[in-house]
Formats: C-alpha cells, structure tokens, sequence
C-alpha cells in the first residue's frame, strides 16, 4: 500500500529542505512498508540521477547528491556520469555534509542520519527514530568528532563520537513552540547558526552547547543560512525571495533586493554554496540562480528558461554549476544557464 509522505498536524506548510519546493511536498510518495525495514536498500535505477533530488556537495573533487527514496549518487568526471551508492534506506535525503573527502553525512525522513567514510560510495545508517514521524533537514560537523543535525518540530541533535550516538538537545533552544529548523551553518570566526519556520533564528558561540534566540528581520519561514567568506558575516534566504545578511553574527541585518525583469524576485530560495573563490550562489524555485562576488552585498538573479525547481547547488572544476532538484542532475554554466540537463 502506497501513501503519501506525512504532514504535520500544525502550521501547514511541510518543511522539507527545499521547503520551496511545492511539487516535492504534494507529489513525492514513499512506500512506507519497504522504508521501514531496517534491511531495506535504496532501489537501483539506472534513471536515479533523473529523479528528485534534493542536496549536492563536494567530497574533495567528487561530487555527491541525495534524494528522493534513498537515492545517493556520486561522481568522479565532474557530473558527466554518475554511480548510484548502495545506502540502507528507502526515505527521502533531505541534506549531505562532507567534512573531507572521506568522512561525510546525510540526513532525511524518519530521522535517519547516514556515514560514509569512503567518499560516498558506501553507507552505514548510523540513527533513526520512527516515533518522530518527521525528517531531519540539515547536518554540519565542527570536525571528526563534533556535529549537529536539525529538523521538523524544533529536533537537534548532536553527536561528539563521530555519529556512534545521537543525542536530543533541543532544550537547549529557547523554542517553545517546537517550531520547525530547516538550516544549520557555521559562521566565520563566530559560531553556529540556526534557522527556520516563522522567522526563528538562533546562535551559539561556543560550539553548541548554549544557544541565544535571535531577533530576526522577518516573520516568514527562512528555509537556509550559510557563512560567507567574511568573518562574522552571513545570509539567511526563504518565502519570495526574501534574503538577508548580516557582518556581526546576527546583531543587525540588512534585506538585500534582488530585481528580475519585471520587478522583485518573489520565488523561494532554498540551497546555497560558498564556492572557494568566495563567490555566494543561491537557488531555488522557478529555475532561480543567484550569484555574489561581493560577499553577498548585491546579487545577479538568473531564471533559467527550464524553470525546473532548484534545491540544492555545488560548484564545478570549470567554474560551472552543479544544479539538482525536479528531473535530477543539471549541469550549467557559472550564471546557471544552458549547461547539460541529465
């Protein structure tokens, strides 16, 4: 029996993390029998860098994507060819972080956090929790050994073993209301940044172990946040192509005006890269592609002609893009346009 992916019994809309994403949060399906067996493994599909996929990312020069039913893709050849990964899930992949070129995580549906200590190609599933019936959103590590994961109903978790356990901190977050954390960044010489549903932002500048709520600049859900190449600076993006920055760790913040041919940008951003010159790219629904050489003090805004949501965003050897969200893997050039669609 087929069902489709739960939904929260508050607040409406499903966090996922492309939360932009509305094709994603009406149309994907999961087969709850199969996702639930401990021993399950993601289907292998020769179409699988086709399919939906939601978060790309660099483990040294290979390049890794996650998705839609377990799927893990990896590649050697600059996104010209793809190998699936074996991984022991069937749920969605909401989010890949890779400290090195070895040692990396995903996180997705039913809690899950995944490892992979060779790259990508392999995956052991290191936590879940069905009771939670919510997904994970983001992951990032401070190191080997230090890391946190965040989600739907106010969850984060944190691990100081390299992932062998799990544990729930949300207490430490002034969060009452359990609202949803959709991003978790680390910020230049600062700290750690959260944030999520209804505006919610939170930091910690001492690796995590206590949290200050900070007043943000906007009572819609922000469904990202990535450090710039500035020390202390960072941009937090959601709903209608709201983006904001900030060069004091969240003290102040400052909108900044993206303009398209006929007015503002009002579609949802969902991902962002910091690629190692420093330039900022931002993606999200209607084929968007934003791009910052100034730290993200201004941005060019590029529709592509597709108009395929975007969810997540990766940096080619070419100075390209890797692009992944509705119809999988698509390859661009630096402003996001034309390129190979896989």
């Amino acid at each position: 029996m087929r069902e489709q992916l739960r939904a929260p019994a508050r607040r409406g809309a499903w966090p996922l993390a492309a939360s932009a994403l509305l094709a994603l949060a009406l149309g994907v399906w999961a087969d709850s029998a199969q996702a639930a067996a401990a021993d399950e493994y993601s289907t292998e599909s020769a179409k699988a860098s086709q399919s939906l996929l939601i978060g790309a990312t660099h483990a040294g020069k290979r390049l890794v994507v996650v998705g839609d039913r377990g799927h893990i893709l990896f590649s050697d050849d600059q996104g010209n060819t793809w190998t699936q990964a074996r991984v022991p899930t069937r749920q969605l992949l909401t989010a890949v972080f890779f400290l090195d070129d070895k040692r990396g995580w995903a996180v997705g549906h039913d809690a899950q956090i995944l490892v992979s200590s060779d790259g990508g190609a392999t995956w052991t599933k290191q936590f879940e929790d069905l009771a939670r019936e919510a997904p994970l959103l983001d992951v990032a590590f401070l190191d080997a050994q230090h890391g946190f994961a965040v989600g739907a109903y106010g969850a984060l978790m944190e691990t100081t073993d390299g992932g062998q356990h799990w544990q729930d901190v949300a207490e430490r977050l002034d969060n009452p209301d359990q609202l949803h954390l959709n991003g978790i960044a680390r910020v230049r010489d600062a700290g750690l940044f959260i944030v999520g549903e209804q505006g919610g932002m939170f930091r910690s500048a001492d690796n995590g172990q206590t949290w200050a709520k900070v007043q943000g600049p906007y009572e819609g859900s922000l469904f990202g946040v990535i450090g710039t190449a500035q020390s202390h600076a960072l941009l937090a993006y959601g709903l209608r192509g709201n983006l904001f920055r900030s060069t004091d760790f969240g003290d102040s913040w400052q909108p900044i005006e993206l303009k398209v041919a006929r007015g503002n940008l009002e579609f949802g951003l969902a991902s962002a890269t910091l690629l190692d010159d420093g330039t900022l790219v931002l993606v999200g629904n209607g084929g968007s592609v934003l791009r910052s050489t100034d730290g993200g003090q201004t941005f060019s805004v590029y529709n592509r002609a597709d108009r395929i949501a975007l969810a997540g965003v990766s940096g080619l050897a070419n100075g390209g893009l890797l692009l992944v969200g509705q119809g999988g893997v698509h390859l661009a050039d630096a402003q996001g346009a034309e390129g190979v669609s896989r």
